[in-house]
């Protein structure tokens, strides 16, 4: 296992909200779960992975959600077990829409 931690910047700050939890762990699949985060101005990914050195390619897809959702008070952890780029950034976007008055919100 593998633990990766982030941190980015944004700009949309969330409202307060009841956990969302998306996706089921299970081979080849991961779960979403997202927060109210500590701070309104960041958003925090922890990241529990199978897959193994492939940290430059859970940046570039966290990143490349951050740029989209740009979303600030939330923690989002993630329990992976070797999900493909494509399915995480499905569980996340899903989990954005699922957020109170942050649905709609992406590019």
């Amino acid at each position: 296992m593998e633990t990766l931690e982030f941190a980015l910047e944004g700009k949309r700050q969330a409202p307060e909200f009841e956990a969302v939890l998306v996706g089921v762990v299970g081979s080849g699949n991961l779960e979403v779960l997202v927060e109210n985060g500590p701070d309104p101005a960041r958003c925090t990914y922890s990241i529990h992975t199978s897959a193994v050195g492939f940290g430059t390619i859970w940046a570039a897809v966290i990143q490349s959600f951050q740029a989209r959702h740009q979303l600030g008070g939330v923690a989002v952890s993630i329990n992976d077990m070797g999900a493909t780029p494509a399915v995480v950034s499905l569980r996340l976007d899903q989990a954005a829409a699922s957020i109170p008055r942050m649905a709609g919100l992406g590019s």
